[in-house]
């Protein structure tokens, strides 16, 4: 007999096919998260559940209200919306995307990076505004990417991707912060392993691509951002969390440091009224580290691999997040 699935993201038809052949498929139209009561309903008598990332926090009180459900596919690397606890009390298998993404999300992160030293956004509006009557002046100078150095909070595989592009592109010195040491990127692009006050205080570049957990909440304070350089740029490309928005946006408006690009937010979708909106020393983009049609689309069918083998009675060989679940 087929389980029940209910699909409730937007996915390649031939990727939706293969669920509808494999599973009872339901699909679920409409944000989850602004239609949670009836995402809820829709849930009742599944035995899997698939989609992106969404801000519905999956946990007791959810999980009480689909009492089938045996896994969750999540069509992102990310899943800080997931109570593992609540998963390991019901024994649901919670799967991900970790490895699919990598190289995109990598490519954003450096694009952020270098269109903030460029002030590339601020140049394009100075255009499209009218404003270039004649050449540019000392105000409107970016800053180099070339030779400069590099700290990044975090050593996962996108960290390691940014790393060779920042290594082998552009020649920039690597200064690393992680709870555990990697000798593979110390050997092969000569990155330092440090402690993050002392990162801070040397690195032109900060990224930050760590996961969120207790640990990382508000890992970058008021505090820690006074020990940057002025001259220094901050690129998140993680979480929005990780770093006090607030007190960035004080950093950024005082000048203290020099820019910043965010991919992620506290709240997301960024609200109009955030003073984000009125800095010129910023890069926004709106949570696409992933978002380029190759990778939506390998995302899209990793997740639905995934589901396939979380519904089985054996096993997930790779992508199972919980497997103490058995």
């Amino acid at each position: 007999m087929k389980k029940n699935v209910v699909l409730f993201s937007k996915i390649p038809d031939d990727q939706q096919k293969r669920l509808a052949d494999a599973f009872n498929l339901s699909v679920f139209d409409g944000s989850p998260d602004s239609n949670k009561d009836a995402f809820i309903t829709a849930l009742a008598g599944a035995d899997g559940m698939i989609g992106s990332n969404m801000a519905t926090r999956v946990d007791d009180a959810f999980l009480a209200l689909a009492p089938k459900l045996q896994a969750a596919s999540t069509i992102s690397v990310g899943y800080d919306n997931y109570d593992l606890s609540a998963l390991k009390k019901r024994r649901i298998r919670l799967m991900n995307t970790p490895t699919v993404l990598t190289e995109g999300t990598a490519d954003l992160i450096f694009t952020l990076l270098m269109a903030t030293a460029r002030r590339t956004v601020e140049l394009s509006n100075l255009i499209h505004d009218g404003k270039w009557t004649s050449g540019i002046t000392p105000q409107y100078y970016g800053t180099d990417v070339y030779g400069k150095t590099l700290g990044i909070l975090g050593m996962g595989r996108i960290a390691k991707a940014i790393v060779k592009r920042a290594h082998c592109g552009f020649d920039m010195n690597v200064l690393y912060y992680n709870r555990s040491a990697h000798l593979d990127v110390e050997q092969t692009y000569q990155a330092k392993r440090c402690e993050l006050d002392e990162l801070l205080k040397h690195a032109d570049f900060v990224v930050v691509i760590l996961p969120l957990t207790s640990e990382t909440d508000r890992l970058i304070t008021k505090e820690k951002l006074a020990l940057m350089k002025p001259s220094a740029i901050l690129i998140n490309g993680a979480r929005g969390r990780i770093i006090d928005q607030q007190a960035l946006t004080q950093a950024l408006q005082a000048k203290t440091i020099k820019a910043a690009g965010l991919d992620v937010f506290e709240v997301e979708p960024l609200p109009m009224t955030s003073p984000l909106l009125h800095l010129d020393n910023i890069v926004l983009s709106p949570h696409v580290g992933s978002a380029t049609l190759e990778t939506r689309y390998v995302m899209a069918k990793c997740a639905v691999d995934n589901l396939i083998a979380a519904l089985q009675d054996n096993p997930p060989t790779e992508n199972w997040v919980n497997p103490e679940v058995g």
